[in-house]
């Protein structure tokens, strides 16, 4: 089975075949293993085992930490993919999806406003937990719609935090909407 995997900018193509792992054509020895019933994973690529927390967020849409990074992954079966192409519909996300928070916490600062444009990367709210401070970047380019959490607010997994507008929802709605 062939798969599709989009990290930011990059895409490559992986094969499950009944010969091995490909990726990009390329052959690789490679193996995922769960650890203790938990979302935290030992990725063995090669002669290397990394420990990756992979969660996922929506229908072909992961969320992994490695080192410290945090990545957003979109996976798509071919078949998948060749249906959204004949019906064009897009791959993925157009703009920053809502923030929400990754692990219950309290919000210590917010660095953007209702109204402000964002890019990629950029800082919008530091949350702390387990007394390490998390400053959570925007994933695409929009502009802020909502702020739905205040400093001092103690907040819990998943509770959304920002919601976007993005580019293409303001080119979709009419004059004076």
């Amino acid at each position: 089975m062939r798969y599709f995997v989009a990290i930011g900018d990059r895409e490559v193509e992986v094969d499950l075949g009944t010969n091995g792992i490909s990726v990009d054509g390329e052959p690789v020895t490679a193996g995922l293993v769960e650890m203790d019933g938990s979302d935290v994973h030992s990725l063995i690529l090669g002669q290397k085992s990394y420990r990756v927390l992979a969660s996922m967020d929506g229908p072909n849409e992961w969320t992994l930490h490695l080192y410290g990074h945090k990545l957003q992954a979109r996976v798509v079966d071919e078949r998948t993919r060749r249906i959204r192409s004949m019906a064009a519909i897009p791959d993925g996300p157009r703009g920053p999806k809502p923030l929400r928070a990754p692990m219950p916490g309290l919000v210590v600062q917010l660095e953007v406003s209702e109204g402000d444009q964002v890019v990629p990367g950029q800082g919008l709210v530091i949350v702390e937990a387990m007394k390490m401070e998390n400053e959570l970047r925007s994933e695409g380019e929009g502009t802020v719609m909502r702020i739905l959490v205040e400093p001092g607010q103690v907040v819990e997994k998943d509770q959304v935090l920002v919601e976007f507008e993005t580019p293409e929802d303001r080119s979709e709605k009419g004059p004076g909407e």
